[in-house]
């Protein structure tokens, strides 16, 4: 196994310009989007910014802006942050002495003096921004391209599947699941993929006549293009590739961004529910992977073209503005229970308990790198 860590490790090591570059592209462009959201709101509520980073540790090149932001690039780049006047460090902990002797100019600049609202609308930006972000992406991109669809008809039914021990029969065509309206068969994909073990009621269309038929998903590894494994739910049936049941439309703005808000919502989704998976023991936690994973697959990716690599970009740009939204003390969402806890009370909790909240988030976010990079690890020796 040792030499099969060491050949992906030197795969992925020798691939600068296959793996790092694009790597650095799509997190540079997620990270810069995240912090500019805090960094936005916290001018226009007169919060003074003292450092915008791109990246953690030694800088490497940057500027100082007119208002006397530093704008820098650091030598880490595993995130960034904005630090905010009165801030000790780049998690927002205040410095508590220079709070406690700040004049009252100065308070009215300080991220700690403002309203507990305005302090929850600058901490809630960074994620919001990530999400705006991908939606633009996927917009962008249902706005130029277009949208391809092919029609949820079953070409064949694979024999001892479970599609045919539902029923299904070639030419049926999937209408609805659970309720929700079919499109294409990608509608029918992604929610099946999602479903292993679990029953569906699939309502489908055979020769006019509605039939409903009870399906329960198998889960199946499949390999992508790439080669990389994946456990999904599976029917066991074919799309039809009949020149019919090929569609192409041309989408106008307004409808490019109600597709990019549905699928920035579907990853939201799928993401919620394989982390509720994982915890109710239906799902595999080794699907989870940290920064080798994500380099390789940007690497993999952007061979695939530069429109992949962005999409890619707004999926990752949604998964790390849900993850902010978590409420684990040192991301955004343990700030804004802190902040919600100091609403109801009407005063913030003690700085005694921040700091233990802080510490256990701390050691939370260090454990969940150890582990994702532990899968990366193992991923690599398998692949």
């Amino acid at each position: 196994m040792s030499e099969s860590i060491l050949a992906g490790l030197g795969t992925l090591g020798g691939g600068i310009t296959g793996y790092i570059i694009p790597f650095l592209f799509v997190l540079t462009v997620v990270v810069f989007f995240h912090e500019l959201g805090h960094f936005l709101i916290a001018r226009l509520c007169g919060v003074r910014v003292l450092v915008f980073s791109i990246g953690f540790g030694p800088e490497l090149i940057g500027f100082n802006d007119r208002h006397g932001t530093r704008w820098k690039i650091a030598a880490i780049p595993l995130g960034g942050y904005v630090k905010f006047f009165g801030d000790e460090n780049a998690a927002s902990v205040p410095d508590q002495d220079a709070v406690a002797t700040m004049a009252p100019a100065e308070r009215r600049q300080s991220f700690h003096y403002q309203s507990v609202g305005r302090r929850a609308a600058i901490v809630a930006a960074g994620p919001i921004a990530n999400f705006i972000l991908a939606i633009a992406i996927f917009a962008a991109v249902f706005a130029i391209y277009g949208k391809q669809t092919t029609a949820a008809r079953v070409d064949t039914v694979q024999a001892d599947s479970a599609a045919a021990a539902a029923g299904f029969q070639a030419g049926d065509v999937v209408v609805a699941i659970d309720g929700r309206p079919i499109e294409s068969f990608s509608d029918m994909q992604r929610i099946v993929s999602a479903s292993a073990g679990q029953p569906l009621q699939v309502t489908v269309d055979r020769g006019g006549v509605r039939l409903e038929l009870k399906a329960v998903p198998a889960l199946r590894e499949v390999k992508d293009n790439f080669g990389n494994t994946h456990r999904i739910g599976v029917l066991g049936i074919s799309r039809s590739m009949a020149p019919g049941d090929l569609r192409f439309e041309r989408v106008d703005p307004v409808r490019a961004v109600w597709l990019g808000t549905q699928e920035t919502w579907f990853v939201v989704e799928r993401t919620l529910s394989y982390l509720g998976g994982v915890i109710a023991g239906r799902e595999a936690a080794d699907q989870l992977g940290g920064p080798i994973r994500i380099a390789q697959v940007s690497g993999q990716v952007a061979t695939v073209g530069f429109v992949a690599l962005i999409n890619l970009a707004a999926i990752l740009s949604v998964s790390i503005g849900l993850l902010n939204l978590f409420p684990v003390p040192l991301l955004d969402g343990g700030h804004l229970l802190f902040y919600g806890i100091e609403a109801v009370r009407g005063r913030p909790l003690s700085d005694r308990a921040q700091e233990f909240g802080f510490r256990v988030g701390l050691a939370i976010v260090v454990m969940l790198m150890i582990f994702a990079t532990f899968n990366d690890i193992l991923h690599l020796a398998a692949s």
